[in-house]
């Protein structure tokens, strides 16, 4: 008797983790494919949240669990104050953080821009958006070939 129960269970609470935490982030997707590698940490919930979000936005993503992230970042050249749990590689670009996946696809259009970035782990933004988390603003920030920094975009009220 209780097996159907908990089968439904399991149903329930794996359809939560499938999908975005808040439809906020489901704005202004598009149908253009990406493939992206990420590395992240195995121990690390948010990070398979934001490869959720990245999913929904049709990445097709290679998923690559390290033991230590830390010499990726350094090698990809992440400065410390712009790091966060998790860096995904595009071609010769770097998304360190909880990047909204429509940020992305339109730094994609910039070859100029060498690296974005949400540093820390801000509560709210894609991958953080957990049912009932209180969604602080946030910027994401862009450095370009010439080591510029710069607002890229800005959530607040989302």
């Amino acid at each position: 008797m209780l097996r159907p129960f908990f089968m439904l269970l399991s149903a329930v609470l794996f359809s939560l983790h499938a999908h975005a935490g808040d439809p906020y982030w489901l704005k202004g997707k598009t149908g253009d494919r990406v493939s992206v590698e990420v590395f992240r940490s195995a121990t690390c919930g948010c990070c398979k949240d934001w490869i959720v979000h990245l999913k929904e936005h049709n990445f097709d993503v290679t998923d690559t669990v390290v033991d230590d992230v830390a010499p990726i970042k350094q090698r990809l050249g992440v400065p410390i104050q712009a790091q966060s749990c998790h860096t995904a590689v595009i071609g010769e670009q770097v998304f360190e953080g909880h990047v909204p996946a429509q940020d992305i696809k339109r730094a994609l259009k910039q070859p100029n821009l060498q690296l974005l970035t949400v540093p820390g782990m801000v509560s709210g933004s894609p991958g953080m958006d957990m049912p009932d988390a209180p969604k602080q603003p946030f910027r994401v920030y862009s450095l370009d070939k010439q080591g510029h920094v710069e607002v890229f975009s800005e959530y607040e009220n989302y």
